[in-house]
């Protein structure tokens, strides 16, 4: 169990001044926006997930040119895709027609355009050599080898859990902290095995049994867009919370204008699980694509990352017509609290509005 009077050890393990983190958002973080964080006192984070070994040094050096304080560089831990023909053609057939609207075809065949964690020795090669001080994991856990030399590379680690099952793996890898997505998180979910049940606990009721439960200090992650929920968040028991959606709209994301428009917009007010895009569940604003996904003829989509072959195939023919309603919009369930402000000044923010919101309940105890 973790000891809840030293509420900011986690501050110290992670060099941070503040118990805010700006969740990695493959895709959609940027060094801009890591750095600012960064320097702000939070910690800035990079999902590189998506990206090769090489393009992960990259931006990790560029991040590094911005800042002197710590970041985090996030990587997804899945089992590596199965490729099933059939089922990745039938896929295709059921989006042609939206190819088609858009004046495209669909592509001749389906790739696994991201490579897993575990299955990407250059990618620990670059980490072991460039050395960011914090690297966290996705979808669940390399293996101790890894981790390991991670640790031995002087890396603290942390690790997405959804349910304690997976906080108990986690605590057991020696990984530094848990970070325990609630089902209201945007993006992709965490869960370790998508065929397994999904508790679909919540922040709050997560953060609570994790804390209570677990030795390791506890980063609070989902729905959390001001310093109110920060400040829940820590009352229960977190040393920290990480936020995504709330940075999603700052000027320094790499969103398009489109995703710009709906997450500042009425759009962001609905929110749904979808697997269609990715092959994954993810949480996405309501939009073009999450339809097809919830259409009761639709077939299943292939593995995760497959899938994405042809979801961000779609997008790119839609988005060149002036349509931007099949990208993959991940936003949380309060994406409708959104702000867009510089990085910097929504940590600033963030904080003006924690301090606050402590002293309220400071006033209610009383």
């Amino acid at each position: 169990m973790t000891d809840q009077t030293d509420h900011r050890a986690l501050l110290h393990l992670l060099g941070i001044d503040k118990p805010i983190i700006q969740a990695p958002m493959a895709g959609v973080s940027t060094p801009a926006m890591a750095a600012a964080v960064s320097n702000a006192g939070g910690l800035g984070s990079l999902g590189v997930g998506a990206m090769n070994a090489e393009g992960a040094r990259k931006v990790i050096r560029e991040t590094r040119a911005l800042t002197a304080r710590p970041f985090n560089i996030n990587v997804f831990c899945h089992q590596p895709a199965q490729a099933d023909a059939a089922l990745e053609q039938q896929w295709l057939n059921w989006l042609a027609p939206h190819f088609e609207k858009y004046g495209a075809m669909p592509p001749a065949k389906l790739s696994e355009i991201y490579t897993s964690f575990l299955a990407d020795p250059a990618m620990l090669a670059v980490f072991l050599e460039e050395k960011p001080a914090i690297v966290s994991f996705h979808f669940g856990l390399p293996c101790a080898d890894v981790i390991a030399e991670l640790k031995k590379a002087g890396i603290r680690l942390l690790a997405s859990a959804t349910r304690l099952e997976e906080a108990v793996q986690v605590e057991a890898a020696g990984v530094d902290a848990i970070v325990a997505q609630g089902i209201e998180a945007g993006g992709h979910r965490g869960v370790f095995d998508p065929a397994a049940f999904d508790d679909g606990l919540g922040t709050f009721a997560l953060t609570r049994l994790l804390a209570s439960r677990c030795r390791l200090p506890v980063i609070a992650s989902g729905g959390i867009m001001d310093g109110a929920g920060i400040a829940a968040a820590l009352a229960l028991g977190a040393q920290a919370a990480q936020l995504g959606t709330a940075f999603v709209a700052c000027p320094e994301s790499a969103i398009d204008e489109g995703y710009r428009r709906a997450m500042l917009g009425e759009a962001a007010r609905r929110t749904t699980f979808t697997a269609a895009i990715s092959g994954r569940m993810a949480r996405s604003m309501v939009n073009s694509f999450t339809a097809l996904g919830a259409d009761a003829r639709s077939p299943k989509p292939p593995a995760y990352p497959i899938a994405y072959d042809a979801g961000k195939a779609l997008h790119a023919a839609a988005k060149a017509q002036g349509e931007f309603g099949y990208g993959a919009q991940w936003a949380g369930q309060a994406a409708a609290l959104a702000r867009s402000l510089p990085a910097a000044e929504l940590v600033a923010q963030l904080e003006r509005e924690l301090k606050e919101s402590i002293e309220r309940l400071r006033q209610f105890a009383q």
